[in-house]
């Protein structure tokens, strides 16, 4: 006789929770120790003035001020420069 089980048999509801990364604050806006900046995977952004990366990549400001975004050529250990985005909280 066909039948199925009772409880547990679905094939669905597999799909992982949203992580919501990205940017959370943008440049000009003001910035209190502890906001959050930027949410990422990896080093995409780097850390600057007045700001701390967390062990999850996170950037938070650690001072009050202005966030600003700016790009450096950064040298790589194979002698290689590639173009960084740095960020910074500037005080007022």
């Amino acid at each position: 006789m066909a039948h199925t089980k009772a409880i547990g048999s679905t094939q669905l509801g597999r799909d992982s929770q949203p992580k919501y990364l990205g940017v959370k604050l943008y440049a000009g806006q003001i910035a209190k120790p502890g906001n959050i900046i930027v949410r990422q995977r990896g080093s995409k952004f780097l850390a600057g003035d007045g700001v701390r990366l967390g062990h999850d990549y996170t950037i938070y400001a650690v001072v009050v001020g202005k966030v600003k975004f700016t790009t450096k050529k950064k040298k790589l250990f194979n002698g290689q420069r590639r173009l960084v985005k740095i960020v910074n909280v500037v005080a007022n």
